[in-house]
Parts: C-alpha cells; structure tokens; sequence
C-alpha cells in the first residue's frame, strides 16, 4: 500500500487540490500563495477589512491544513490549529497565530471553548518569496485548473 506524499513546505498530499470553492473564480480574481515545493496554490487575499480565507472556520481539521500555509505568510510566523466547540457540541477548526490570539477569539466569543494545545502546528515559521505571495495570469490558471480536472476524472 502506497502512502501519500505530504508536502513539506504547504502541508498537502494532492497539489491541485485547492482552491476548494469555485476554484477558476478564486484563481483568477484573489491573490494566491504558490507554493514552491509542489506549485499548489492557496488563497492567500486579504479585504479590505484585513480579512482572508485562512481566518474563517473550517468543517475538519484536514481543509483547515490545506490553508495553514497562507495564513502563516501573512501573519509571516508559525501558526496553529485548533478545535473549536460552541455550547451547542458543533465543532469547528480555526488557524491562530498564537494562543494570544486565540485567548483573544475565545474573550469575544464566550459561548466557544478549546484546549490551549493545538492540533497541528508548524515547528518554525519559513519565509517566502515576493514572486510566491500574487495573482496569476489567465494562462496560469488556464493549465492549473486544466491540471485540476485531470485530477478529478
């Protein structure tokens, strides 16, 4: 039996697996992070409210690490995961840049409670290069998302 290869730079077993939602619209009109090792893309733009993908709940804690390395190159150091639980049971996983900021999510939202451990961290921050934090041109997302759906049949 095979294992996958999990990528050391971006954290994943498939290079194409991201963007998850509406991947051509994502691609052509937000700001990725490109990963070197393996040339995944991950959104990586940030509103005008300081606001990106990497900051939102996620479903599991394995899309959750599909988005860890963006959040890292923008709050440029190593960051955590950790489950989140409301007072009604529903979990959810939320990338922080430290347990500062995590205890500062858990002041504002007081029905939300985690262990202070994360569930998957990075050791130590790598910086990247300015040519892996931009947009794409169409021709790029052209053969990524032609790459995409090869993935997929």
């Amino acid at each position: 039996m095979q294992t996958a290869h999990i990528c050391p730079e971006c954290y994943a077993a498939d290079k194409r697996i991201t963007p998850l939602l509406r991947p051509e619209e994502c691609l052509l009109h937000h700001r990725q992070y490109i990963c070197c090792t393996c040339g995944r893309c991950i959104c990586a733009d940030v509103d005008d409210k300081g606001k990106f993908r990497a900051l939102f709940p996620f479903k599991t804690l394995a899309i959750a690490i599909l988005y860890l390395r963006a959040a890292e190159v923008i709050w440029e150091q190593a960051c955590g995961i950790y489950e989140i639980e409301d007072t009604k049971g529903r979990k959810q996983y939320k990338i922080f840049p430290s347990v500062e900021a995590l205890n500062d999510y858990l002041q504002q939202n007081k029905q939300k409670h985690c262990s202070l451990q994360p569930l998957f961290t990075t050791p130590h921050y790598k910086d990247c290069s300015p040519e892996q934090l931009r947009r794409l041109s169409t021709e790029e997302v052209a053969i990524y998302m032609k790459e995409k759906q090869l993935k997929t049949l």
